[in-house]
């Protein structure tokens, strides 16, 4: 028998028999078979009895542990002793700065030729510079937004080095400067340049690889809007080159002197993600900066600022986005419009120019998050969610960020124009429904149930023939 349990019962049988009957007990083999059967069955008894009592124990134990647990969850006063789990490192953030950024007290990443601040999600956040930028980088993520923003400053003669985002389109708004855009088609076949200066907008879909050059004598400065709530994935060319096996690169480019033509080359030792090399009169000589035709430039390009203005009482709007009926539109637009369309997780831009006093009254949208940066001015925004409603003030350099669904409003309370860069996470048409509107729409019998009041008094709210959307009092 393998079983010691029952070789050690066996013994303990045996010694139990007296010396003068051993041999009688040896000799009838049928009872010897008996008294083994016997131990056997009380062993297997025995093991049934302590494996019950063993999971019956168990039960008790679980059992007892689940209203423990049921009861810490449900009724904490009822257990004074035990507490919650909390993290030691609670933060307390004022719950406007979920849709609020000053990007003008964000780190500043500088660059040879620029410097780049960013409004958006982090994976790591130790790389968050206050719990602020933390509070908004997650709200963006948390909502799924579509949507990062970062300002690009380019020196003059300095260069966006070219490079490609893996998972984001790029929609880029220059506010101030001149510069010459180039964008590389897949197979490297085509090659699209053009020149922008303030006003205007560019678009690169994803992954396809683009540079921007200053051309001008004052610096450039990019509002670029990127269609991800996750960190932004950004690879240049000079890092790969430098990334890849000098025999590698000598095979694909082919070069005169070979190999030791790629061991000529050697990386900076300071980031070049904006370039400008101090010697850069001995390196270019002869630059020039040729301009596509319009069948390729306005793919990637669009003109805002001479774009048709739609005018409210108290401001106006302009739009570069994709127009289901684009019969208004130009040639040229129509070549822009549709083409943004084509493209998997593209954006709406806007400028929103709201006057003195005037008031971009209660909306919401129904088809894109809103994203914001103000240009010039200050005012304030209101938000109406399900958590209740809140008013911010904002100035010059702040970033706003409105969830799909959520209804906000901005007031202009400066003696100058209010005007903002918006983007929305949408590559269709923009679907929005403003306060006046809706109440407009509802049955005025319904009003007067929901509010307490009788229905006449609904009449007294006018229906103007000029759209609200921007007012003055």
């Amino acid at each position: 028998m393998d079983n010691a349990a029952f070789e050690i019962a066996e013994d303990a049988a045996q010694s139990a028999i007296p010396r003068g009957r051993a041999s009688t007990f040896t000799g009838t083999e049928k009872k010897q078979q008996w008294s083994l059967m016997s131990i056997f069955l009380m062993c297997f008894l025995a093991c049934i009895i302590t494996t019950a009592v063993g999971v019956l124990i168990l039960s008790l134990v679980f059992v007892n542990n689940s209203q423990r647990h049921s009861d810490a969850h449900f009724e904490p006063e009822a257990r004074p002793m035990r507490t919650t789990v909390v993290p030691i490192a609670q933060k307390t953030v004022d719950p406007k700065f979920q849709f609020l950024n000053h990007l003008p007290k964000s780190q500043v990443f500088e660059f040879p030729g620029g410097a780049i601040q960013w409004a958006r999600y982090r994976s790591n956040v130790k790389d968050y510079l206050t719990d602020e930028e933390e509070a908004f980088g997650t709200s963006l993520n948390s909502q799924r937004s579509q949507m990062t923003l970062g300002t690009l400053r380019i020196k003059s003669n300095g260069l966006r080095a070219p490079h490609w985002h893996f998972n984001a389109n790029e929609h880029g708004y220059l506010a101030q400067g001149t510069a010459w855009i180039g964008v590389v088609d897949a197979g490297g076949e085509v090659v699209t340049t053009y020149n922008v200066t303030a006003g205007q907008v560019i678009f690169f879909p994803r992954n396809t690889l683009h540079w921007i050059k200053n051309v001008g004598n004052e610096d450039c400065f990019f509002l670029l809007f990127f269609s991800t709530h996750d960190e932004l994935q950004t690879l240049d060319v000079d890092d790969v080159f430098f990334s890849t096996p000098e025999d590698i690169a000598s095979r694909s480019l082919k070069p005169e002197g070979g190999i030791n033509y790629i061991r000529a080359f050697h990386k900076q030792e300071e980031d070049q993600g904006v370039n400008l090399p101090p010697n850069l009169a001995e390196l270019v000589l002869n630059a020039s900066y040729v301009q596509s035709p319009d069948s390729l430039v306005w793919r990637y390009f669009f003109d805002l600022k001479g774009s048709k203005e739609y005018q409210y009482p108290g401001g106006v709007i302009q739009w570069a986005q994709y127009w289901k009926d684009g019969s208004e539109l130009s040639n040229n637009e129509k070549i822009f419009s549709e083409f943004l369309n084509q493209h998997q997780n593209a954006l709406s831009l806007s400028t929103l120019r709201v006057y003195n006093n005037g008031l971009r009254q209660p909306h919401f949208h129904f088809n894109a998050n809103e994203m914001g940066y103000v240009l010039s001015g200050c005012g304030k925004v209101g938000i109406i969610n399900t958590q209740g409603a809140m008013e911010f003030s904002i100035h010059i350099g702040d970033v706003v960020f409105f969830p799909v669904g959520t209804q906000h409003y901005i007031k202009s309370t400066c003696d100058e124009d209010l005007l903002f860069i918006l983007a929305f996470s949408t590559g269709d048409q923009l679907q929005t429904l403003d306060m006046d509107d809706y109440l407009q729409a509802t049955a005025d019998h319904i009003l007067a149930q929901l509010f307490f009041r009788k229905q006449s008094e609904f009449k007294k709210i006018p229906k103007f023939k000029e759209d609200q959307a921007i007012n003055l009092p």
